[in-house]
């Protein structure tokens, strides 16, 4: 998959007031950091990050960001959102070491789960996780972790040291202890089917009650 690339030039002008002029003016500030380099404050145009943004990818993969001639390989760290207008405000870079073991999220995606044996029993299958964060050199980064849920029968669960994740690459929860291993997805009836087949029955048990017997 090709890397999403940024472009953003460098600005001198900081503080609360600088950054308000530039949202008016429908960029975005934000600031570039790590690497053992110095911090360094930029601008991007909002359009352009509203389109890259819309990319899956654009929060858990390296990005390439452009500033002043130089292509940077970036990972966003953080990003701001204006309270109730679709706006970003502000976004967080971190450089990427290519040698270095690094720190992210990653998107999870659930397969197969239509035709999961949960579904033809009639039970609903629940989500408890979206992503996952795992540890790992910046080349093994995966575009997704997959979960098969086709096996996934009612009552049942999916947890965190059931999936098997990529050469190279660690679950951050597993690796603080067994109690994070975390519950990623689940099945189970509808407690209200439940209720409607018990009302179901009774008429015929209230039936069987009220029917005459021979003496």
């Amino acid at each position: 998959m090709s890397k999403i690339v940024l472009n953003a030039e460098l600005r001198s002008e900081l503080g609360k007031g600088a950054s308000r002029r530039l949202r008016r003016e429908d960029k975005v500030p934000a600031i570039l950091y790590g690497a053992g380099k110095e911090a360094v404050s930029l601008t991007l145009v909002h359009d352009k990050v509203i389109q890259a943004q819309e990319n899956e990818a654009f929060y858990s993969q390296i990005l390439e960001l452009k500033v002043g001639g130089e292509s940077v390989d970036v990972l966003v760290k953080a990003m701001q959102r204006h309270a109730f207008k679709p706006k970003v405000t502000h976004i967080d870079f971190l450089r990427v070491n290519a040698s270095e073991t690094l720190t992210t999220t990653v998107p999870v995606h659930y397969l197969n789960e239509e035709t999961s044996v949960a579904i033809s029993e009639g039970a609903i299958i629940h989500h408890h996780a979206t992503e996952i964060e795992v540890s790992c050199l910046p080349k093994d980064i995966p575009e997704f972790i997959a979960v098969d849920v086709a096996q996934l029968a009612n009552g049942e669960s999916i947890h965190l040291s059931h999936i098997t994740l990529p050469e190279g690459v660690i679950s951050t929860a597993l690796a603080r202890g067994e109690e994070h291993d975390l519950v990623l997805v689940s099945a189970a009836m509808e407690r209200g089917s439940l209720v409607a087949d018990d009302e179901a029955d009774a008429p015929a048990a209230d039936a069987a009650d009220e029917a005459p017997t021979e003496e």
